[in-house]
């Protein structure tokens, strides 16, 4: 079978990091970079890859199958609309748009124009091997019913990464808009959809204009409750990043998870994978043993998972595992987060947004 001839636009730190991706891939075949510096064109060059200031000339030169938008989150929305106008697959990065109404607006004119080209939206822990044993774990009902999950996302940005970019201490730079969006994906994908949230913000620590620490409640759609707090500014191990060990980056603490999923039969903490559950022949009951394993699994790149799935999409082999409608579905929460905080009462989910994913 041919390549797929894929290229990105944007060549910033995820950029390269999609370029790696598509280079390592069987059926992948990196054909162009869209970007207009000086440093993208160098890249290009060396990699033997066409070249593109502009998207519109990517799409006018009708050299691609497929298109990474790696590029600023105000662009996502409108390049999206563009590649779906041009019939061209597309992997768009989260968040879907800066904004939840131009969100809205690319979700109705894909219901309405889209046909089937697809898009897929760049939540890429949605592939990763952890999240797919937990949920395994779940949807079989290894647990039992849901009842609750407690998570968190607790990790400490120095202070040269608030000097190298003065707009992270503004409105819009907090871990709310920057951080949450890939929690929220998680928690909808062990979960279900989430109703409603209530949430309180503190800036009390670096005293920036935006929140430096939030804790949420959640109401699911299937009745379980659901706390998280979440800080950039906490001397602690528990975050994904630092628990997972995905990206090599980061510290790593095998030993220490950020999810603690909780049912009627047990509970599971991820990503340690430590399952606690009763037996088939023992009564749930606070005075009754658990039985404890520890839930195996092959670790993946999820980034490299998620470029074999978009070559799979573009072949028409499977549907985009994290849709248009789910990247709409975390921004919106985070929107709810966001007014929640802002007003000080619990805010429900529109549930016409909720209907759109049934």
């Amino acid at each position: 079978m041919k390549n797929v001839r894929i290229a990105v636009a944007g060549a910033g730190l995820i950029g390269r990091e999609h370029i790696r991706c598509i280079q390592a891939v069987e059926g992948a075949e990196l054909i162009a970079i869209v970007d207009p510096s000086s440093a993208a064109e160098h890249k290009a060059n060396e990699l033997g890859v066409a070249h593109f200031t502009e998207l519109k000339d990517l799409l006018s030169a009708g050299l691609a199958e497929g298109v990474v938008l790696a590029t600023p989150n105000n662009l996502h929305a409108e390049q999206t609309r563009q590649c779906i106008e041009a019939g061209l697959a597309s992997l768009v990065e989260k968040p879907v748009s800066s904004d939840i109404e131009s969100a809205r607006d690319l979700v109705d004119f894909y219901r309405i124009e889209g046909g089937d080209v697809p898009v897929l939206v760049g939540h890429h822990r949605s592939y990763s091997a952890v999240m797919q044993a937990a949920s395994n774990q779940i949807s079989r009902g290894e647990l039992g019913r849901l009842v609750a999950i407690q998570g968190s996302a607790l990790f400490y940005k120095p202070a040269h990464y608030f000097r190298e970019g003065k707009w992270r201490t503004k409105k819009g730079g907090g871990p709310i808009l920057l951080n949450l969006i890939h929690e929220i994906g998680n928690l909808r994908q062990l979960c279900g959809e989430i109703r409603s949230v209530s949430a309180i913000t503190s800036n009390s620590i670096r005293n920036f204009e935006v929140e430096d620490t939030c804790a949420i409640a959640l109401e699911f759609e299937s009745g379980a409750l659901g706390t998280f707090i979440l800080s950039d500014t906490a001397a602690s191990p528990k975050s994904w990043e630092q628990t997972s060990g995905e990206n090599r980056s980061y510290a790593h603490y095998p030993l220490e998870s950020c999810y603690h999923i909780t049912g009627t039969q047990g509970s599971l903490s991820v990503p340690s994978m430590k399952r606690y559950r009763y037996s088939a022949n023992t009564d749930p009951s606070w005075w009754n043993q658990f039985e404890q394993s520890n839930i195996e699994f092959d670790e993946v790149d999820p980034l490299i998972e998620q470029m074999k799935s978009f070559v799979a999409v573009i072949n028409g082999e499977e549907a985009p595992r994290v849709s248009l409608v789910d990247g709409y579905m975390n921004l919106l929460v985070i929107e709810a987060v966001v007014k929640s905080a802002k007003t000080s009462r619990p805010v429900l989910i529109d549930p016409v947004a909720l209907a759109l994913n049934a």
